[in-house]
């Protein structure tokens, strides 16, 4: 005959009868965070989500702006598709040759220069969107100092100054 066996239920937080410690938090309901998420992690998505939301309120309003006409662009719109094969250095020459007439060629942050124009207005809300990241290291660092927290500390300050550098066009790399 057979014998029947019955499966016991395996606890995956013991191990033989050793107490490996308090059974494990149970997940938080639906629409609620965890209580163990670090205050600073909070902090960062608070941030990062006042950003992005601000930066795509911002990229909405200057296309609406550009796209009715309210705000001329450099470019008129019927005339882009001539543009359009062109590689960059042609590009910027030709724009500003035929449309910007600044002294120079318009690269790197010389298009602040510009933000009268409805399509070099559009790169403010691209701006808010990339800065977001080095406010939110910068907002986290006051809870890293005061939970003694010194290494994350300098990793954000770091990040602050690489992604500043590298914004500012101190920072290269390739040929660009």
């Amino acid at each position: 005959m057979r014998e029947s066996r019955t499966l016991e239920r395996v606890d995956p937080t013991r191990h033989g009868d050793v107490d490996s410690g308090p059974p494990p938090t149970p997940p938080a309901p639906p629409g609620e965070l965890p209580r163990s998420i670090p205050q600073e992690q909070l902090l960062y998505a608070r941030i990062l989500a006042a950003g992005m939301y601000t930066g795509l309120g911002i990229l909405l309003i200057t296309f609406v702006l550009y796209i009715s006409g309210a705000i001329s662009p450099a470019i008129p719109i019927d005339r882009l598709p001539d543009f359009w094969s062109m590689d960059v250095a042609r590009y910027l020459e030709a724009v500003n040759t035929q449309y910007v007439h600044h002294d120079h060629i318009l690269t790197g942050w010389a298009w602040v220069s510009a933000l009268e124009h409805g399509d070099y207005l559009n790169f403010v809300g691209i701006v808010v969107l990339s800065i977001v990241t080095i406010i939110c290291f910068l907002g986290i660092l006051p809870t890293l100092l005061r939970k003694r927290d010194y290494a994350y500390a300098v990793i954000a300050v770091l990040e602050v100054v690489i992604l500043a550098l590298a914004a500012s066009g101190v920072l290269t790399a390739g040929g660009h």
